[in-house]
């Protein structure tokens, strides 16, 4: 079992019990998912930009990932409809709970200038969204391997039902909030 959801059942279930009154243990939020997704906008002049993106992302999640496609042409970006722009992975279960911990405890310190991630990050439904702007903050990623630096969106999906049980959640699994 992994450290953070050793910390989940012992700690913080109890502490979200106390402070939000819940009745029964199944009432308490948790994280859902994680869904870890880059835009490779790049991608429609080469194919290949994108299998090392994939691969990054493979690296950093420890999952196989998967092309998101275009919804729908736009004529000003020349994207036609089901061209591959960008992946994804879906993290549940042991992985998820292991790469949150890496994720606040050894990338995020290492963001330069980092004060803490936005506060007012959440989407009203208890879930999270953080953006990273290069890949290189991942102990995963080799620097003299990376053909160039990309962004990647963070999204935690809660079982909360507002935002306040959501960052009270993440709190207390030590994310590194903005004053």
């Amino acid at each position: 079992m992994s450290r953070l959801r050793e910390i989940y059942q012992n700690e913080i279930v109890d502490a979200m019990i106390k402070k939000f009154g819940y009745k029964n243990v199944m009432q308490v939020p948790k994280i859902d998912k994680v869904v870890i997704n880059m835009g490779v906008g790049e991608a429609k002049e080469n194919a290949k930009i994108l299998e090392s993106a994939m691969k990054d992302m493979e690296a950093i999640a420890g999952q196989k990932a998967v092309t998101t496609k275009a919804k729908n042409s736009v004529a000003n970006f020349k994207i036609r409809e089901g061209m591959p722009i960008g992946c994804k992975v879906t993290l549940r279960g042991e992985k998820m709970y292991e790469f949150v911990d890496r994720l606040i405890n050894l990338a995020l310190p290492r963001v330069r200038d980092f004060r803490g991630v936005n506060p007012n990050a959440f989407d009203g439904r208890g879930n999270y969204a953080l953006g990273i702007k290069e890949q290189l903050i991942f102990p995963e990623i080799e620097y003299d391997k990376v053909d160039k630096v990309r962004g990647m969106d963070v999204i935690f999906v809660t079982t909360a039902k507002t935002d306040e049980e959501a960052r009270e959640l993440l709190t207390l699994f030590n994310m590194p909030f903005a004053k």
